[in-house]
């Protein structure tokens, strides 16, 4: 069954000496999933996406990707197998175009970023594709853009088309809503779901209107250890969850 599984942790623990910031992670995201990850601060969240992406090694426990057990496998290759990755802050180059930013991140999965000092105008072929994934998140009126001169909200929206731009098989958003307005986190959903059903999503968010609308599976995360998984409503409707973060506002 592993095989039918896009990303999956088995027993996965992380220490720094004395201190436990992950116990024994459980967890399965299958093909096509729309996942949150949640908790209050300090669960590990942030702890557990590292391990994910090779950002960190764990202490123990294995995790697999597409059924292959990744664990000890460099970041750079997790991405060439279907890893990846927003960050909660960005890491945009802000005096280049939104065209330049994504093309980078496309020029990479075809192996010649190296090669991408010069503006994505010279390669017809990954500003031909670029220019497609633009269009599909709503950003072609940007392309010429510098980041340094967009609303923060179409920023992140361009962190997106970058990690899109590996075509991944697993995308992992740490927190995409975080420092956007309210009034413009509904775009970032609206991408989201338009988004290839084939391509897991797993968001780690604090935006909770953001999370239960997205989600249709979201774990709950307190302590290093999982406290529950479950749907929207599950999740909404238990005590646990409720003491731990969530508050009685939902109730």
């Amino acid at each position: 069954m592993r095989n039918m599984v896009a990303l999956e942790t088995r027993g996965l623990c992380k220490s720094f000496g004395a201190l436990t910031v992950a116990e024994r992670i459980d967890f399965a995201l299958e093909p096509g999933a729309r996942h949150a990850l949640i908790g209050p601060n300090g669960a590990g969240k942030t702890t557990f996406v590292n391990m994910l992406t090779g950002a960190l090694a764990p202490s123990s426990g294995q995790i697999f990707l597409g059924g292959e057990d990744v664990t000890g496998m460099a970041q750079e290759k997790r991405v060439k197998r279907g890893i990846g990755r927003t960050f909660q802050i960005n890491s945009l180059f802000r005096s280049l175009s939104v065209l330049d930013n994504v093309a980078l991140g496309v020029a990479e999965r075809h192996g010649i970023a190296g090669r991408m000092w010069r503006a994505a105008n010279n390669y017809q072929d990954i500003k031909t594709e670029t220019q497609e994934l633009l269009s599909t998140l709503g950003l072609a009126a940007d392309a010429a853009q510098r980041i340094s001169d967009l609303p923060y909200g179409k920023q992140r929206l361009v962190e997106i088309a970058i990690a899109l731009g590996m075509r991944p098989r697993v995308l992992l958003l740490d927190e995409p809503a975080a420092g956007v307005p309210s009034f413009e986190s509904h775009r970032i959903l609206e991408v989201l779901a338009a988004l290839p059903s084939e391509i897991a999503i797993l968001i780690i968010e604090h935006d909770m209107d953001l999370v239960f609308r997205f989600a249709r599976r979201i774990t709950v995360l307190a302590a290093g250890a999982v406290l529950m998984e479950g749907t929207p409503q599950e999740i909404a409707a238990d005590e646990r969850v409720r003491q731990v973060y969530l508050g009685e506002k939902r109730g």
